[in-house]
């Protein structure tokens, strides 16, 4: 079964991805150093872990497997999510690939470089409307490309 994993601090898609957990009865787990309300349904549980910087990051990683979708802008926890054989959607509806994830580590790697270096960075981009719209469709695929994974996976363990 799919499963969905959301790295709910500061994720502001949340209420997004209850609907479509809904739709499609995913288990969801929301994982949060800090308490985040969420519907009461069986589907969606929460789980609030320490108060380290990737402890939730961690939590994810060590869970999710093929077929699951982990939900993110943690470039790093989106890598592990793709090493497990997880997808992994950003906030803003970007999907993050085999192909695409070495760019953006590298561009991460840059960031902090030149952080470290006193020089001021851009960070991400205002969340805009457009963006929800982009991050529905793209769970949605996600959700789909999904279950094709473990229906493959299924077929290829007979």
């Amino acid at each position: 079964m799919t499963r969905l994993f959301v790295d709910a601090d500061a994720c502001p898609v949340k209420d997004e991805i209850y609907k479509v957990a809904l739709r499609y009865g995913l288990q969801t787990f929301v994982v949060a150093n800090s308490f985040i309300q969420i519907p009461d349904h069986p589907l969606l549980e929460r789980f609030i872990v320490d108060s380290g910087p990737d402890a939730a990051d961690d939590w994810i990683a060590e869970r999710c497997r093929i077929g699951d979708i982990v939900i993110t802008q943690d470039i790093p926890l989106a890598d592990r999510a793709l090493k497990a054989g997880a997808q992994a959607v950003g906030n803003q509806g970007k999907p993050f690939t085999r192909d695409s994830i070495g760019s953006a580590l590298a561009g991460r790697e840059i960031g902090e470089h030149l952080r470290a270096m006193g020089v001021a960075t851009s960070g991400p981009r205002a969340f805009a409307a457009s963006d929800r719209s982009r991050f529905l469709q793209e769970l949605d695929a996600a959700v789909h490309r999904a279950k094709r994974a473990l229906a493959y996976e299924a077929a290829r363990r007979r």
